[in-house]
């Protein structure tokens, strides 16, 4: 034994040993209860989402109601929240379970912990926490859009894995009784107030999307548009459009989405008499309008074209038979073109649509396309022209300018040398912020117009 080195004892060894035994016991403990109680929550996060997805109700009626408010709770509505919220903390008292450890969430709270992983919507809970002016959020793999003003803006938050973004599909689906998977890869949600949901993945898209589209407006009247915050015509315009109406055109309205389309068909059937009867056609109920003035004499048909039986070109024959004086179609589409035409041509005058299309110029011309695809041996040029004089009578053009919804034209579609031409009534100037007035209408149209009491020669 060298000088300066301390003597072995064996005693000592055997403690330190012991020691460092105890330690790493200590250690793999400690991992072994953190993966049990990561185990933990998910298996009970598992029975919360099976409680809350089972029906619950006597009636069709009530269960319909609890499906509807498990919806809203998903999409950030503070009342229901509060509900499925109370659901969860009574679940957990019947369980007699409180002492999981919360920690792969952010909150003290085992009801709230569990809350967010089987109904919150993760990351976007932020984004909802500013719901002011938000129309729309738009999702696309881990990136978030937030939708204001009709202008999407990449959002500060972001999802951390697309995992995070499917939990949330899954959730929404299952509570509908629906399904994305392989199989099915794409579903929507859609609410009673109007708010919607669309969800892709599994390929269908390169990414899972989630598109959360809210219903923010509710009986906006044409005066209201006049002023803030949307100036979306002037005082003239509202005059115009008063008259068309009260005139009976046919009206067609072009424009980008959330360009305002449904808003303004909105507000041009508040100003119809209540009394007159308007059959609605939607591919989805958005405009509400039963709910909105329920003292319109309005059927509201609300049609799928996966289904033969409910599809839209059978609500028309159905709603012809219901004597409508004017007819709402949504948004025209290939199936039913002809049918539309044919009751804009047959004693449904003042009826309204839209059209995709870029100009207004195209309309005429995209919907002689789409009534030629059903196969008739129809003269293109004359259905054009039919098209142009009697279905879209007067054309409205909407875009969205500097944040703001505009009226950016309003014009009489007419038959010339073979081809279709607009007579801009209004069209908004960029240059001088504000609207000019080109043409005044036709004879045809002004003797309509003064024969409803209606034409002011300005």
């Amino acid at each position: 034994m060298t000088l300066g080195q301390s003597k072995f004892s064996p005693t000592e060894f055997a403690a330190k040993m012991r020691n460092e035994l105890t330690i790493s016991n200590e250690v793999s403990s400690a991992e072994e209860l953190k993966v049990s109680d990561a185990e933990q929550f998910d298996r009970l996060g598992s029975e919360i989402r099976t409680y809350l997805s089972s029906p619950r109700g006597l009636t069709e009626d009530e269960r319909r109601q609890y499906s509807e408010t498990l919806n809203r709770a998903v999409l950030g509505f503070a009342q229901e929240r509060e509900q499925i919220l109370a659901l969860i903390e009574d679940r957990l008292i019947r369980l007699r379970i409180d002492n999981v450890n919360t920690s792969k969430h952010p909150y003290t709270n085992l009801a709230e912990a569990l809350f967010a992983e089987v109904v919150g919507l993760n990351i976007l809970e932020l984004v909802l926490s500013n719901k002011e002016g938000l129309e729309e959020i738009q999702v696309v793999g881990v990136r978030i859009y937030e939708v204001r003003g009709g202008i999407p803006t990449l959002s500060k938050y972001r999802f951390d894995c697309l995992r995070e973004v499917e939990r949330i599909q899954q959730n929404l689906v299952l509570y509908n009784n629906d399904r994305i998977n392989p199989r099915k890869r794409w579903a929507e949600v859609m609410l009673r107030d109007g708010s919607r949901v669309t969800m892709t993945g599994f390929g269908f898209t390169a990414n899972p999307t989630l598109t959360i589209r809210f219903y923010t407006v509710s009986g906006i009247s044409l005066a209201n548009l006049c002023g803030h915050p949307y100036y979306t015509l002037n005082n003239q315009l509202l005059r115009m459009l008063r008259d068309v109406l009260r005139a009976r055109f046919n009206i067609v309205i072009i424009g980008a989405t959330n360009s305002g389309k449904t808003n303004l068909m909105k507000a041009l059937i508040a100003e119809i008499a209540d009394e007159e009867r308007i059959v609605t056609i939607e591919g989805r109920f958005e405009m509400m309008l039963g709910r909105d003035f329920p003292s319109k004499n309005i059927i509201e048909y609300e049609t799928s074209e996966e289904d033969p039986v409910h599809r839209s070109s059978q609500a028309f024959k159905l709603a012809l038979r219901q004597s409508p004086q004017r007819i709402i179609h949504a948004e025209i589409r290939d199936e039913d073109a002809n049918i539309y035409v044919r009751a804009c041509t047959r004693g449904h005058s003042g009826s309204m649509t839209t059209v995709h299309a870029s100009h207004l110029e195209d309309v005429p011309e995209a919907i002689t396309d789409m009534c030629m695809l059903d196969g008739r041996g129809m003269n293109p040029e004359r259905l054009a022209k039919r098209v142009a004089e009697n279905v879209t009578e007067i054309g409205i053009e909407m875009r969205v300018m500097n944040g703001r919804r505009v009226i950016t034209r309003i014009g009489e579609f007419g038959w010339r040398s073979g081809e279709t031409y607009v007579r801009d009534w209004a069209r908004f100037d960029v240059d001088k912020n504000d609207w000019i007035y080109p043409h005044l209408p036709s004879e045809r149209a002004k003797a309509r117009l003064l024969q409803a009491g209606g034409y002011e020669n300005e």
